[in-house]
């Protein structure tokens, strides 16, 4: 956990080049190097002291922004959120605990998700609540068929 020098100086300037000094020539880059890794963890990769996953969080939808994938970004997150939350895959029989991690990692998707994607991924909980995937799911990136499906591409 980072002690507040994350936010010390130019921190997206720190992130681009922490991601150059590994060979990638975008965060993006980075992050689809590392598929299903939490963004906690590639912070933590980037910088363990001064590097926080809402940073890369942040500059991760900038990029998506500028190459109009935010959608992409989306699903990203929760992969990434259900990679943390629910590292055995989806789980096959709802108990108190089960539905506390699946609440859980919906729920800061949600809290994660710009403000034009809410509504999408409000459905998108909502299918998943009613519809749950198959016992031991684990969504290995953004392109997952089922995402793909709750959540498809829709910018030009």
């Amino acid at each position: 956990m980072t002690d507040g020098r994350s936010w010390q100086g130019n921190w997206k300037a720190r992130l681009y080049e922490r991601a150059r000094e590994r060979g990638f020539d975008s965060l993006t880059a980075f992050a689809e190097a590392r598929p299903a890794v939490p963004l906690n963890a590639l912070a933590e990769e980037l910088g363990q002291d001064d590097v926080a996953g809402v940073q890369v969080m942040s500059a991760l939808l900038a990029e998506a922004e500028q190459r109009k994938q935010v959608t992409r970004f989306v699903r990203d997150v929760l992969v990434r959120e259900l990679s943390e939350t629910l590292p055995q895959g989806w789980p096959a029989v709802m108990d108190e605990e089960s539905r506390f991690q699946v609440a859980k990692a919906l729920g800061c998707w949600s809290a994660d998700t710009p403000e034009t994607h809410k509504e999408r991924v409000r459905q998108a909980r909502a299918v998943l609540r009613a519809n749950p995937p198959p016992a031991g799911w684990r969504p290995v990136g953004p392109d997952d068929e089922l995402l793909r499906t709750l959540l498809p591409d829709d910018e030009a």
